[in-house]
């Protein structure tokens, strides 16, 4: 059988850095919550449950490294992140993976319990 797998399985193919940009929770929920409007740092910390201040700084770091966030200084004190051109096209794809889980995730959750009880005690 022939090799139909495209570049995306090449290990330098852009898509696979995309993905791995995305796949990390905290990028898509800080992606989610800057896309109705720019936010200070404890803007996002009170939005997005869970998350640590520190594990915030490094993933806004990121983003901001892959051009999808911007980071701008309002004063000596105040700084605002808000969605790049860039970051802004992603906003579309999470809204249809969160619709998704809303509409699914129910049905994941009831597998996975179902799964897991079946599974010898380790």
């Amino acid at each position: 059988m022939e090799n139909t797998a495209g570049p995306t399985f090449l290990a330098d193919c852009p898509t696979r850095l995309a993905v791995e940009i995305i796949a990390d929770k905290w990028a898509v929920l800080v992606i989610f919550g800057l896309s109705r409007r720019p936010r200070r740092h404890g803007e996002l910390v009170d939005l997005i449950g869970g998350i640590s201040r520190k594990v915030l700084t490094q993933t806004l770091r990121r983003l901001q490294r892959y051009g999808l966030v911007a980071r701008e200084t309002e004063g000596p004190r105040r700084v605002v992140y808000s969605l790049t051109d860039l970051g802004r096209t992603l906003v579309e794809p999470i809204e249809v993976l969160t619709n998704w889980a809303r509409d699914h995730g129910g049905a994941v959750v009831d597998f996975w319990e179902a799964a897991e009880a079946s599974w010898p005690d380790s």
